[in-house]
Order: structure tokens, then sequence, then C-alpha cells
């Protein structure tokens, strides 16, 4: 009966709201009207004029799909369209291409949607974490911050990640560890895509006053999914190091190279409200025989309401010929609370 009545407003627009608005029927047979605003890491973000909080809805939770609002659309296959969507029957919808003609695809297969209808705020997506640790011996206190923005345009994305780690204490050297990352990726057909990047690394531990590593490759997506991401990608980088020489600061020595790198990216997210994404990159050095860096992110993240989270991360840098005066490994174990918008 519920599916009768919706085709009956739909076809004949007896009720406005739903002629102006996208509309879900869930498996479970119900029906919401409002705005589908994305989908990422199969959950999608639905809001209803009748209610203050945006409904959280599990992608395969969704049964049909009607939609005005036009999409950047992913497919597992790394396709990507711009358009608005329509189920079809045997779990098939049809994309509508804005510059006209369409697609049928598989519903499942589908595994991103961001609105195209929206402004430049629409195209964000952000988060701020912080941290804290204080331990009687020697009164060591820890302060930690992890940030980052990203643009989402049609064919590329851009952004931008600072995080920073101090720590002080009574008897013994402060210690700080700065980096962060500039990060361009254009998307090509069939889950190819460019990736170029500015890195940035400060560490006391390593004797490093800054580390600048500029990079370009290409890589490749073999999972695209709702539950999981994995690629890899390849290519060159330039690497600019700038340390003090031991036991004479503020003497200050500079050293280039030219490396490859090779690396790989994965995110898991469909585990309940955890959320898991490691990066792992391998450094092999053109002009400097024998050496090797090797750097490795990893990030476990707890969703909490209304967009806040508790995180718990890592942090490592490994290097076969550190700096003069240097430790070639350096670590950082983060806890932390954050928010992320949207």
């Amino acid at each position: 009966m519920k599916r009768i009545l919706f085709l009956i407003i739909a076809l004949f627009g007896a009720v406005p709201v739903f002629s102006q608005n996208d509309s879900l029927i869930l498996n479970n047979g119900n029906i919401i009207v409002g705005e589908l605003k994305d989908m990422d890491r199969g959950v999608a973000v639905f809001e209803t004029p009748y209610s203050d909080q945006d409904f959280k809805i599990e992608w395969d939770g969704i049964k049909e799909i009607y939609t005005n609002t036009s999409y950047l659309i992913t497919t597992s296959d790394g396709t990507r369209y711009n358009g608005t969507i329509r189920s079809i029957g045997n779990n098939r919808v049809k994309i509508n291409f804005d510059k006209g003609g369409s697609t049928d695809v598989v519903f499942m297969d589908i595994v991103y949607l961001k609105s195209v209808d929206k402004g430049f705020w629409n195209k964000i997506n952000a988060f701020v974490d912080v941290g804290f640790d204080l331990t009687k011996a020697n009164n060591v206190m820890t302060f930690s911050t992890r940030m980052g923005i990203d643009y989402i345009a049609p064919r590329w994305l851009l952004g931008l990640r600072f995080n920073t780690n101090i720590t002080s204490q009574t008897e013994g050297p402060n210690t700080n560890r700065t980096d962060g990352a500039l990060t361009y990726q254009y998307f090509l057909p069939k889950s190819i895509y460019i990736p170029v990047s500015i890195n940035y690394l400060k560490s006391s531990e390593l004797n490093l006053n800054s580390r600048w590593t500029g990079l370009f490759g290409v890589g490749y997506y073999f999972f695209h999914t709702n539950r999981m991401y994995w690629g890899a990608d390849i290519g060159g980088s330039f690497n600019t190091e700038n340390y003090a020489q031991p036991d004479s600061i503020p003497n200050y020595f500079v050293k280039n190279s030219f490396e490859g790198y090779i690396g790989t990216d994965l995110n898991l997210f469909d585990i309940g409200d955890i959320s898991l994404s490691t990066a792992a990159r391998a450094y092999p050095s053109f002009t400097e025989a024998g050496r090797w860096r090797f750097d490795f992110n990893l990030d476990t993240k707890y969703d909490l309401p209304l967009e806040f989270y508790i995180k718990l991360g890592c942090s490592l840098n490994y290097d076969t010929n550190p700096v003069p005066g240097g430790s070639d490994l350096d670590y950082v174990i983060y806890t932390g609370f954050g928010w992320g918008w949207p």
C-alpha cells in the first residue's frame, strides 16, 4: 500500500514537497522525503523538514531512490558521473546526466555521492581533534592536535593536513614534532588517479628543523566499495632536509636528494561505529646509495553523536641513513577527542 501511495504522489504531484525533493523507500517499506545530501563509506546523510537532525542511513538499507538533486557519483570501477538518480527495478538505477543522456548501473555499485547543486561549503569536509596526557613522573605533559580540510570537485580533490605533538618535562629535554601535507588527486577513468603532494616534517628526535618532500606519481584503486578503499601508487620525489649540526646550534645544514617512492592506502569503514585508515610509503634514494626512508600512519576512529569522535592513531618515520645527530626512528602514539564537518 505504501508503494502504491508513493507512486501516485510521484506521478501526479499531489503533494508538492515530494516533487521538489529526494525520496527514499527503505527495505522495511518506510518512505523518507527530503534532501539526500551525500553518501560516503556506505552511509547516506538525509535531511528532512520534520526533523532537527539529519538521518544517517546504511546504503544497503535502501530499496529504491528517486532524486531531483544532482550529484557527483562514483561507482566501484572508478567511473564518475554528474546527474540525478532513479530506481528502475532489479536493484538497478538510472543515472540521468546533467548534460544529457543516461546510463544504468547496479545500485550497490555506487560508492560515493556528493551534491553538486549546493555552493562552495557543500564541497568541504573538515575535522579537528585534540589530545592531552599528564604523567606524574618528571611532570611529563604532552599536547597534540590534528586537523584537516578537503575540497572535493567533480574530477579532483585538494586536501590539507596539519599535526603537532609537544612534550615538556621537569627533568629531561622537551621534544616537539610537527607534520603536514598539501595533497592533490586527479581522478582518471577506471580507478586510476594522479597523486601530487608536498609533505612537511619537523622532529627534534630526528634532528630535523624541516624536511620538505614533493612527490608525483600514478595510482590505482584495487578495491573501491561501500566497505573499503584500497589503492597503491608509485612515482618519484624530491627531498630537502634542514638539520642542526650537533652541539653547534644555530649552524644549520641542508641536504637535497632525489627519491622514488611506492605506497599504499587502506580505509575500512563497514565495522559499526569504528573506521580505520592506514597509509604507508617507502622511499628508496636515487642519490644516496643504500638509503631508504619509510613513513607509516594509522588512525582508528570511534564515532559519537553530533559528529564527535574518539581517535587513536600512530605515526612512524624510519630512515636507514638519518641526518647527523638524529635518530633513525621517530614515532608518536596519539589519542584524542574531535569533531568532523559535515
